[in-house]
């Protein structure tokens, strides 16, 4: 699978299937390959799908993904606009954290996604998307509100929106954070 190259998503998606190249394969309802823009300028990065998405197929539709469009709708943007996908495809059971095996299987996905999307910003929402495109064992506390580069991408690392949910005083980190998001967006867009 290191030999990976589609002409596009919809390519790429067939190629992954019904996937069952790891145990989560297995104990899944739907595969989350991801939604939004094809040709979307903005990515954002989540860890897994969570129960909702589980069952919808679909990243963010649960309770955190009415705060990311609350939150898209805060910068002047719609769902529709950007794209969104996950470093998992499929919901670890329990919603507990990705495994490194599972995480070594799925992301040659996400990383085929982010070539034939190629946005110029990929926002990463919490502590798993942004070790994996940063590539780093560093917290999201000490990493979020800065500006990265890789691969010739802006990368922007946010709080996960389910961490507001929890912790209510994250919320208003999000929100400025989006407001940089933004900036970064703009900037990078000329």
């Amino acid at each position: 699978m290191t030999d990976l190259s589609h002409p596009d998503l919809e390519a790429l998606g067939g190629y992954i299937g019904d996937c069952h190249r790891c145990p989560l394969g297995s104990t899944r309802t739907r595969l989350v390959f991801g939604v939004g823009d094809p040709g979307a300028r903005l990515v954002f990065v989540g860890e897994a799908p969570g129960r909702n998405e589980d069952l919808k197929g679909e990243p963010f539709v649960g309770a955190a993904g009415k705060l990311l469009d609350e939150l898209l709708g805060s910068i002047g943007l719609r769902r529709t606009e950007v794209y969104i996908a996950n470093v998992l495809k499929c919901r670890p059971p329990n919603n507990r954290d990705p495994l490194p095996e599972e995480i070594a299987t799925c992301t040659p996905f996400l990383a085929e996604q982010l070539r034939l999307i190629d946005p110029v910003v990929v926002a990463t929402l919490g502590n798993f998307a942004t070790r994996y495109m940063l590539h780093t064992d560093a917290p999201i506390s000490s990493l979020r509100g800065r500006l990265y580069q890789v691969d010739g991408r802006q990368v922007v690392p946010i709080f996960h929106p389910a961490a507001a949910l929890y912790s209510p005083d994250k919320r208003d980190v999000l929100f400025d954070d989006f407001k940089r998001l933004r900036v970064v967006l703009d900037r990078a867009l000329g």
